[in-house]
């Protein structure tokens, strides 16, 4: 046997060597790789199942083995400030954060201002790009249903922003890897629809009134798009 021979076989018995500590072997029985947004958001793997109601840890809050978890005084802090440590909203937002690590109630909060606004003033002006943009599907096909609507009569709507005076969660809930979490929000506006011919059929131009909202919105926990979208709304009786 030559030595060029004698050279290759080692050479492939070190390479074989080296993929066999690196990969391993494989016995048949290997779980499949797991990749969060990939999963069909109505299953859940049959190791998950008995956990379907509880909490729902990202990968990346997998704390490592000896590792210290954070104190719960500053993972919950900003929480137990806006809902008292022990009642159910608290236990809900403690859940959401879990889930979704990057949550803050008052980032929130300021966040749901800005959408309020916006979602105010598009729909008096007929904004369904904007609108498409922050409502669910289902709450934009009732919004789009009103301005085409409005727009077939003729009718058109005046509306100014006032600002909001009172914003607080009143209730939220993690149901399964979607976050809900609901506001009552309550407001100043003017706001008046208008006929064809510039009549006012609904509304005044110059009063302000209080306009009180239950509004609710959603998240995918999950998923690599951080905004939250309005899912729900009701006026305050």
């Amino acid at each position: 046997m030559s030595f060029g021979t004698i050279f290759i076989i080692v050479l492939a018995a070190i390479v074989l060597f080296q993929l066999y500590n690196v990969l391993g072997r494989r016995t048949g029985n290997e779980r499949p790789p797991f990749d969060p947004y990939s999963r069909d958001r109505n299953t859940a793997p049959k190791d998950e199942a008995a956990e379907a109601d509880n909490v729902v840890t990202l990968p990346s809050r997998r704390v490592p083995a000896g590792e210290e978890s954070v104190p719960a005084s500053m993972q919950y802090g900003e929480i137990d400030k806006v809902a008292e440590p022990g009642t159910p909203l608290n236990k809900e937002l403690r859940r959401i954060k879990d889930a979704d690590p990057a949550f803050e109630p008052g980032e929130f909060v300021e966040g749901a201002k800005i959408a309020y606004e916006m979602v105010v003033n598009g729909f008096a002006e007929g904004d369904r790009k904007t609108l498409q943009n922050l409502l669910s599907q289902d709450v934009y096909e009732g919004f789009e249903a009103a301005i085409t609507q409005r727009e077939e009569s003729g009718e058109t709507m005046r509306s100014s922003f006032i600002g909001i005076n009172d914003i607080r969660i009143v209730s939220a809930e993690l149901r399964g890897r979607d976050a809900l979490v609901t506001l009552r929000i309550v407001s100043e506006m003017i706001s008046a629809t208008l006929s064809s011919n510039g009549d006012v059929v609904d509304g005044d131009l110059e009063t302000v009134v209080e306009v009180r909202d239950i509004w609710t919105f959603g998240r995918d926990t999950r998923s690599r798009d951080p905004n939250w979208k309005l899912v729900g709304t009701e006026s305050e009786e």
